[in-house]
């Protein structure tokens, strides 16, 4: 199934893939992410997350639907890794401003 991902949603799964620096370049300046419980914000703080991330587990994500709402877009994704309970759908929640990442949160 193919899913039409507005353009930075569809960066940042590409991007997901193992590219830090590309990662970052999908968020805005004073975006925020929260993850694991914790809250990132900034450009320095989201890269650090995500190198965190890449060294502490190997993951794939393959989005399986969209949702979109006037403040939202929540993709639920399949992710499978080497992480306990993998496979796991994830609902990634994007907040957008033009063709950058304002807000992302990582939930169950």
């Amino acid at each position: 199934m193919t899913i039409d991902l507005p353009r930075p949603i569809a960066n940042y799964f590409q991007a997901d893939k193992g590219d830090d620096e590309a990662i970052v370049a999908c968020f805005s300046d004073v975006a925020v992410v929260k993850d694991e419980g914790q809250t990132h914000t900034g450009l320095d703080a989201i890269k650090q997350w995500k190198a965190n991330a890449s060294t502490k587990y190997t993951y794939t994500v393959e989005p399986q639907s969209l949702r979109e709402s006037a403040e939202q877009t929540i993709v639920t994704g399949l992710v499978t890794g080497n992480f306990p309970g993998s496979p796991v759908n994830l609902q990634y929640a994007f907040t957008l401003d033009g063709d950058k990442i304002t807000a992302l949160e990582i939930s169950l």
